[in-house]
Parts: C-alpha cells; structure tokens; sequence
C-alpha cells in the first residue's frame, strides 16, 4: 500500500503591494491601485495551491509597500517569529510590495530566529494585468515555502522563477518582472513547481543573528 503524502502546513501574512494590487484595463501594468486584493482572493485565484500543500492566509495589512512604515515592519516581524515557533506550521509566505521588500527581507533575515521555510514573494505587475506576474511568483513561493529543503536558509526571495538570498538581494530595474537579483547569483530556480539549488545563502542570519524581533522594545506610535 502507497503511503500518503503529508502537505507541509504554510502560511500566506499578506500585506498588500502590487501582487494585490489592480489596474482600469488589461493594458494598465505600470498605472493601477496596489493593495486592492485580499489574500483569500489571491489564494482562490491559483488553484493549483492546493497540489503543493495545505495553505491559510492572514491579511496582515493591506496597503502598497511605499507605506511600509517601520511600525509596521516590527508588527509583521512579531507575527512572524510567533508562527514560526508554532509547531503546526511548516513554512510562512509573506506577499509584500517590491518598493521596500528588500528592506524588509533584510530586517527579518537579521531578527527573527527560525529555520522554517520563509519565503518573501511580490510582483512588478498587477494581477489585472495581461501580463501579470503575480501568480506564477505566488505558486513558486508556495513550492519553496512547502519544500523542507528550504529550511535553515534564512528569508528567501522568490521572483520571477529565481530562488534569492533575502540578505543580498534587491530591485535592480523598476519596470520589468525580472527586476531583482543578486550579486552573487541566485540560490536556486523553480520550474513547475520544483525547486533547484545553485549555492548556499550566507551563514549570519536567523539563528545565529545577535539580533531578535521578540527582544525589540514597543513601538512609541505602535
């Protein structure tokens, strides 16, 4: 008798950006609304989720990445760290606007403490968009986040098929869906839902950081 498969258990924190954003028309890719699509309704939008493993989503906040403020940067940390100690999740995706997510996965790479698969994932384009890039960037985060291997690499970037270091990774170009990489090369690459490794990420992260999200003191404004 075949044994059966046990899906990871994954997490979608959304926050808003473009992968949730919406334009007038099909053609509008650079002009449109961010923030405008609730995670249920992304999560409804790639049914093939469902194949990879056993996903919910929390709307964190919802709003485009340039109102990325460091108040809310301690708030999603904080929700983070608490998942990522809960032993019913596996991995944690965290949809977030490309202006600052380069920011932000370098923060959590330097203050929460986990090996569990997190995985960052955005889009240059709407998801109205007829050339939309959101979906198959969600579904390949979905495929990096649910896959063990991705464990004790620190926070991980997925865009545009690339697998990237949220430590040494950032936005290049601002008007095309390959605008992120790396100096040093990606980490890894998705194809159809499997995950290929390069290279290992940089060792100083998560675990071994001397920092803490869950030692930061309150926000004054929070």
């Amino acid at each position: 008798m075949a044994t059966a498969v046990v899906k990871s258990n994954v997490v979608i924190l959304a926050t808003g950006g473009t992968i949730a954003g919406a334009g007038a028309t099909a053609a509008n890719s650079a002009t449109y609304q961010a923030a405008k699509v609730p995670i249920d309704k992304l999560i409804a939008g790639v049914p093939e989720l469902r194949d990879i493993a056993t996903f919910r989503g929390e709307q964190v906040f919802q709003v485009a990445s340039e109102s990325f403020t460091n108040e809310k940067l301690i708030t999603l940390g904080k929700r983070l760290a608490a998942l990522a100690k809960d032993p019913g999740v596996d991995g944690v995706i965290i949809t977030h606007g490309t202006d600052t997510i380069e920011e932000t996965s370098f923060s959590l790479t330097l203050t929460v403490h986990t090996d569990k698969p997190i995985v960052i994932v955005g889009s240059m384009r709407p998801g109205t968009a007829m050339s939309a890039d959101g979906t198959l960037n969600l579904y390949d985060a979905a495929a990096v986040a649910a896959d063990r291997s991705s464990g004790g690499k620190s926070m991980l970037i997925v865009m545009k098929d690339d697998i990237l270091s949220g430590r040494d990774s950032g936005m290049r170009i601002n008007s095309k869906t390959n605008a992120f990489g790396s100096q040093w090369g990606a980490l890894g690459s998705v194809v159809e839902g499997k995950t290929y490794r390069f290279r290992a990420p940089v060792k100083r992260h998560t675990m071994n950081s001397e920092f803490d999200i869950e030692t930061t003191p309150p926000c004054p404004r929070c």
